[in-house]
Order: C-alpha cells, then structure tokens, then sequence
C-alpha cells in the first residue's frame, strides 16, 4: 500500500505539471500570435522583422530599426524584435501568411511576388504586399578562387558554384546572369545550393571554384571571402543590357576594389544590382507602419551612421527606388506629411 500511495502521488505530481506546461504554452502561442492581431503586452505592440543571415547587411537593417524604435517606446508604443532568415523568398511569405510583420527584401523578389512571377507563379499577384521604403543598392557579387581560370562569366562552365540557397533573393540573381549569358544553371555549371557562409567556408577549402552572393558593399563576409589563405577575385558581370532592359528592378552597377585590399582586383569591377527594400502586409495596422516609417527617416543619420552600406540613402530616393508593390496606407501618411509624396 504504501508502494501504491508513492506511485499515486507522482503521477498526481505529473499531471499537475503538465496541466502547468499546457496553460503556459497556450499563453506563450497568444503572445505570437499572427501579425497584425493585437499582440500586447501592457501597452507595447509587439512588432516583428525579418532579415537575413546573422553576417549580412539585412541583419543589420533589422537591428538598426529596433534599435531606433524601441529607445522611443514611450512615443510609439512598440516593440520591436528582429530576426535572422533564408532571405528575401522566405520574408515575403512570412509577411504575407502573418508569421512577420516585416521583411527585408529584394527589390527584384517584391517585384515577382506582388506581379505573381518566379516563385510565386502558381499562386498568382500577392496583392497583400506593400512597400515601406527602400534602403541601398546591393551589387550581384561573383567571387572566384585567384587559382582558377574565372576571369569572366564563360570561364564557369563546368566549374562548383555557389548559387544561394532556394529561399534567397541571391538564387534568382544567379540565375537570371546565368540565363541571360546563355547557360543552364543545371547543366553547364556544378551548381551548390549554399548559402554565403557554407560557400565562404567551401571556397575557402577548395571544395567549390566561385560564388554568387548579392550584398550592399562594404559587407563583413566579402571581407572574409577575400582575405583567406586561398586568394580571390571578383568577376565581372557584363553583357547584362537586355536583362536591365526588361527587368525593371536590375541596373548597372560597381564593386569598389576599394573597400577589399587583399582582393586580387586592382580596379572597380562591373556588374548590375537591386534595391534593399523594407515590405508589410495590409494586415498590419496602420499607426504601426506610420510609426516605424517616421522613425526611420527621422532619425536617418543615425541610421546611415550605423554600417558603412548605408552611408548614401537619400530621402526622396527611398520613397520611390525599387518599390513595385503599392505604398502602405502607413507609410503613405508619413511620407506626405514631411513632404516626401506630393501627389
């Protein structure tokens, strides 16, 4: 009996914690509930932000925003977390199916999502989708061990190369150069699936001859990428005039050897580039777009002076550069009010 009576007392024990366990998940499930739904705590509006990886300029994006929001909870009333992500594919679909509120993205990715192209071919126009603003320039990055014979684009046929992985904005980059220059990314080339650390790591190792990698310059991982053991170069893109042609979001662009000192280039390297942009949903309120809208342009050169890539943002650019999708009613508010929309 008393054998039983011990037993009897643990699994009384047992049930009482997991009865404790369920109350406390289900709470925990209501603070993250879907965006735009009210998720408070007191009077703070939890708002979420999705990046890229922790070494990329997307990351530093989204900790620059919650940095300059979150010193003024007492104004806004939110806060803000971010997080690091696949990049621009998996952003849009996090905002759009209410897991983000925010994403940073590609200016090509907003484009294709909310015209229903590329990935989101088979689901049709993402009219949800709204733009923000946009951010910097991002240079298509190709970035080739100085030990090969990658000088220019014909140079990759037949060689291991890095071409992002599927959730990336880098992956339809590298296609688009690809197919635009003539070669079947499945067949002419040993295409990796990485993303930028993996291919890093692998050129570095000699397990791969060249990656893609699409990034505002100056950016850490390049650094990196060019100042191992195994020397490297970047790789003109060129011969890139019908893609920017029939691809509103692409345009010419330079890499400054500049800001590499042990890249093996002596001089700026052509190729073509995006925008960094900032997206939401309609789901997400008004008065919140409105808030993180103010914020960032009215502390700008505080934003500008938190990494070197963001150093030449332009007001009047920002609101009008890159941006496909329709304005945000927020963001709209905003941008009229300090005479950055006029019509």
């Amino acid at each position: 009996m008393r054998r039983l009576g011990a037993f009897i007392a643990v699994v009384a024990v047992l049930v009482v914690l997991l009865l404790l366990w369920q109350t406390l998940r289900r709470r925990s499930a209501d603070a993250v509930s879907t965006a735009g739904s009210d998720r408070t705590t007191g009077d703070l509006a939890f708002v979420s932000i999705g990046t890229g990886a922790v070494t990329g300029v997307y990351y530093q994006v989204g900790g620059a925003i919650m940095k300059l929001v979150n010193a003024k909870q007492a104004e806004y009333s939110l806060n803000v977390t971010f997080k690091a992500t696949e990049g621009s594919v998996y952003n849009i679909d996090a905002v759009l199916n209410g897991d983000l509120d925010f994403g940073v993205v590609q200016s090509d990715r907003q484009y294709q999502a909310y015209n229903g192209l590329s990935e989101w071919a088979e689901r049709g126009m993402q009219m949800e989708l709204r733009a923000v603003c946009s951010f910097y320039p991002e240079a298509v990055t190709l970035v080739a061990g100085a030990d090969t014979d990658i000088r220019a684009l014909e140079n990759l046929k037949g060689k291991r190369v890095g071409i992002g992985d599927p959730e990336s904005g880098l992956r339809g980059n590298a296609l688009d150069v690809l197919s635009t220059f003539g070669m079947d990314w499945q067949t002419d080339i040993q295409a990796q699936g990485m993303e930028i650390l993996q291919s890093i790591k692998a050129l570095q190792d000699g397990q791969i001859d060249a990656f893609f990698y699409t990034v505002g310059h100056p950016a850490v991982v390049i650094t990196e990428a060019t100042s191992g053991t195994r020397k490297a170069r970047f790789v003109p893109i060129t011969g890139m005039d019908n893609l920017i042609r029939t691809s509103p979001y692409y345009a010419a662009a330079k890499i400054p050897v500049k800001l590499y000192p042990k890249v093996e280039n002596t001089e700026d390297v052509p190729t073509i580039g995006v925008m960094t942009t900032l997206v939401t949903s309609t789901r997400v309120p008004d008065q919140v777009v409105y808030c993180i809208a103010k914020e960032i342009f009215q502390s700008l050169p505080e934003f500008k002076a938190m990494h070197p890539a963001f150093a030449d943002m332009v007001p009047q650019e920002m609101v009008r550069h890159g941006l496909s999708a329709p304005l945000h009613v927020g963001a709209q508010r905003y941008f009229r009010e300090a005479g950055l929309l006029t019509d």
